[in-house]
């Protein structure tokens, strides 16, 4: 708990989260695809992660699909009352494994439906509403309108408590906030992927929570060596430290690291009493300018 402790709090909505959390993604099969290969170290690791004091789970019902809810609810039903469940709407896997957008009217109710019965519950603390976006994982303009008045109204109908958006522009952001409170947005962003820098100071500044995806995702070889150099100095790993860097760079920023190991998890969250010195934020940093 000390770890976790350290790293602070942070607010999505009413709801008050530990900044290290945990994401439930890779609790799946391959490729996001099918049953876990072991399903009794899966439910392991959902429980240690709360015992450990993670409180905030991110998830979606496309997971799988319908496969991390399931084992979310066999392992925590009846969940604690300071657990946040934050799932993801938008999006429905092919029988090819392929990630196809889902945003109908009918198809965004019938995914909070699903999350709502897979989970085990009456109302959904957080709905994503999960936007497609270009290439590379990243977001492209465009009005989100039609699709945000569809999850308003179902948060309208006491199905939903806070919406967020994830790989959203600020031009999204800020027409979203004109339709419904928005308490936190999940973009691609890491040491090396700085996109988002003016994004996350303008969201804290306004209160609003930033989850951060990938974050180790698309080093080039240079910034790898980079952030293994820092990682060997600390006496740390590189994941740890990359962690460490996000939560020292805003307060709003939300980690959700996965894993399907009870010894990666504790090794993910022992980043939260990691401390970075001045010259080795300095050393990281230059890892996103070079990018």
């Amino acid at each position: 708990m000390t770890s976790i402790a350290t790293a602070g709090t942070f607010s999505l909505g009413t709801r008050t989260v530990n900044r290290l959390g945990y994401g439930a993604m890779q609790l799946a099969g391959p490729g996001v695809f099918g049953p876990p290969k072991d399903h009794a170290a899966a439910l392991a690791v959902l429980r240690a992660a709360v015992e450990a004091g993670v409180n905030h789970i991110d998830t979606s019902d496309f997971y799988g699909p319908h496969v991390t809810n399931k084992l979310i609810r066999e392992a925590l039903h009846p969940y604690r009352d300071d657990l946040t469940i934050v799932t993801k709407i938008g999006a429905r896997r092919g029988d090819d494994a392929s990630w196809i957008p889902a945003t109908s009217p009918a198809e965004l109710t019938a995914a909070v439906h699903d999350n709502l019965r897979n989970l085990g519950l009456d109302v959904l603390d957080v709905v994503n509403l999960r936007l497609m976006g270009g290439e590379d994982h990243g977001p492209s303009e465009g009005s989100i309108a039609d699709r945000l008045e569809v999850v308003a109204e179902l948060q309208q109908q006491g199905l939903i408590r806070h919406i967020g958006l994830s790989n959203a522009t600020a031009a999204q952001i800020a027409e979203a906030n004109g339709i419904a409170e928005i308490v936190c947005v999940q973009n691609l962003y890491n040491v090396a992927h700085r996109a988002d820098d003016a994004l996350i100071d303008q969201l804290a500044a306004d209160g609003i929570a930033y989850v951060p995806f990938f974050p180790l995702g698309g080093f080039t070889p240079l910034q790898s060596t980079a952030l293994s150099d820092v990682a060997t100095s600390l006496g740390a790993t590189p994941m740890q430290v990359a962690l460490a860097w996000l939560l020292q760079r805003a307060p709003n920023l939300l980690l959700i690291p996965g894993t399907s190991s009870v010894a990666h998890l504790h090794e993910n969250l022992a980043a939260g009493s990691l401390v970075l010195s001045a010259e080795a934020v300095a050393t990281l940093d230059a890892i996103g300018t070079a990018a």
